[in-house]
């Protein structure tokens, strides 16, 4: 029972941060596309992406921290937890170290490279106070963070980090409006988000017996160094596209990229928070060695987390480009309208969600040191396509080096996980797979390749135009689900009507 409350709580504090994550993540851009333009709003992109890119560093640690955890804090274990959050913060406080040696570097280099048109010092000055956040988080919040989440009570990071987001775009709006320089708005980003992890570091140190003066002889944190391949693909991966537009293609092609990778990223981290108390679950269940109920919340998992992407991306490949015409209307520097490149980051975030029950099991049972080829592999397949692509197809380019690799990486974590952790049948995987296809190609078709497309397209350019569209493409959208896995997964989609029965029976009883 206490294991259904917590999952509820991190999946509910989650969803609620990802929704005020989208919402704010619209406002904020849009705003900033246009006081200061397409360059600006591309610059901070950027740099954000490559202050990103200390993140390298981390090499895996904090992932399998959080796997470490998990038994000592099964078996409350005081000592063992005080050993592996120490040695973990030791790790992380040098980490916070060389951030601030590479920003320095970043802030003489970055004005040289990168196809931007501000002058030097209002570009090395934005580097510094975006990284001002970061070094806080690395210095006092990220071990406190993965305690709690290993300790399947994330939804206390979850709840401060709906707080400063909403506090963050109140005062940034506000500033905006009144006239405030970039500068200002990015100055008052950063002090605000240096909340997040001060309290998180108040909240472990009054909720649990951390002893931080503890003494240990060995590494206590097993595995430390085998979580490196799976991190750097990780990084690889989100961060390769920015990066290498920057250097190739200019600001103004990040700053498009950005525009879209706002509704994807947004909708992407939506669907990810409905999952997020998952791996510390299966990795409890890993620990205590409960495999007949490990099989059956896998088998739920990977359905629902299918279902959901088909849905979720399948809607937003069809109103990503409508949206961006609303969004961007009025703004002329720069064109915002690419239905292909469109179509490919939705594939790319498609394929991070669809990998993502294989990849839970895996850092949930901890096999960092024998999945590190296929990480590798996916990361040098996605530079290598994206860096000879981007010069010939831009945009298409570098989406299409994150496609391949994730497309690579999912079918050879279900193989994996198939034969060496969970024995889930690789039938199943394809047979899922199938239906997903299936159910994405009656949905389009029905709504594209027939008299009736006119019916699915924007009537005017506005939002409440788009929100009727959205409607209608959602309710098709619907039935297509229900209709292929009624046919093909019957027993899932009655335990989800029973499951949404229950809620609307509690929503009315409290009524």
């Amino acid at each position: 029972m206490m294991r259904e409350k917590k999952l509820v709580a991190n999946t509910v504090t989650s969803l609620l941060f990802q929704v005020c994550t989208i919402i704010c993540g619209f406002i904020l851009p849009r705003m900033i596309l246009g006081a200061f333009g397409s360059s600006v709003n591309g610059m901070v992109n950027s740099i954000s992406q490559f202050l990103g890119v200390i993140g390298f560093l981390e090499l895996g640690v904090g992932s399998v921290i959080q796997s470490s955890l998990y038994k000592p804090l099964a078996d409350k274990d005081d000592e063992s937890i005080s050993k592996i959050v120490v040695s973990g913060q030791k790790f992380f406080s040098r980490l916070a170290t060389i951030l601030l040696v590479y920003v320095c570097i970043l802030m003489v280099t970055y004005p040289f490279f990168a196809k931007q048109e501000m002058g030097f010092l209002y570009t090395s000055s934005m580097i510094l106070i975006l990284s001002i956040s970061s070094f806080a988080q690395y210095y006092f919040g990220i071990v406190n963070s993965i305690l709690l989440t290993a300790d399947q009570k994330g939804y206390v990071s979850y709840i401060t980090q709906i707080i400063t987001l909403i506090l963050n775009t109140v005062f940034c709006v506000i500033l905006i409006n009144y006239g405030g320089s970039l500068h200002l708005v990015k100055l008052t980003t950063s002090l605000i988000y240096v909340i997040r992890p001060l309290y998180l570091s108040y909240y472990v140190k009054k909720n649990y017996h951390i002893n931080k003066k503890i003494k240990y002889t060995g590494e206590p944190i097993k595995q430390k160094w085998n979580g490196v391949a799976q991190h750097i693909s990780s990084v690889i991966l989100d961060g390769t596209d920015n990066i290498v537009l920057t250097i190739f293609a200019g600001l103004k092609a990040v700053s498009i990229y950005s525009v879209y990778n706002i509704v994807v990223a947004g909708v992407k981290q939506l669907l990810l928070s409905m999952t997020n108390g998952i791996q510390s679950l299966i990795g409890e269940l890993i620990a205590k060695k409960e495999y007949d109920e490990l099989n059956n919340i896998f088998g739920w998992v990977e359905w629902t987390i299918h279902t959901g992407t088909v849905f979720v991306f399948g809607v937003t490949a069809l109103l990503i480009v409508p949206f961006v015409q609303i969004y961007t209307y009025g703004i002329t520097d720069a064109n915002y309208i690419q239905p292909l490149f469109a179509a490919l980051i939705v594939l790319a975030n498609a394929g991070h969600c669809l990998r993502l029950p294989y990849n839970i099991v895996i850092l949930a049972g901890g096999h960092y040191k024998q999945t590190q080829k296929c990480y590798i592999i996916a990361a040098v397949l996605n530079v290598i396509i994206s860096v000879v692509a981007v010069n010939k197809l831009g945009l298409i380019g570098v989406t299409m080096g994150t496609v391949v690799a994730m497309c690579y990486q999912t079918m050879w974590m279900a193989i994996y996980d198939s034969k060496n952790i969970i024995y889930w049948p690789l039938k199943n995987f394809l047979k899922q797979v199938v239906v997903d296809i299936v159910t994405v190609a009656l949905m389009s078709s029905f709504m594209f390749l027939t008299p009736i497309k006119t019916f699915f397209t924007l009537s005017s350019i506005s939002y409440i135009s788009w929100v009727v569209l959205a409607i209608k493409v959602s309710i098709v959208s619907i039935i297509f689900i229900c209709i292929t896995n009624l046919i093909c997964y019957k027993k899932y989609m009655i335990k989800l009507f029973g499951t949404i029965s229950a809620i609307f029976k509690k929503l009315s009883n409290a009524k």
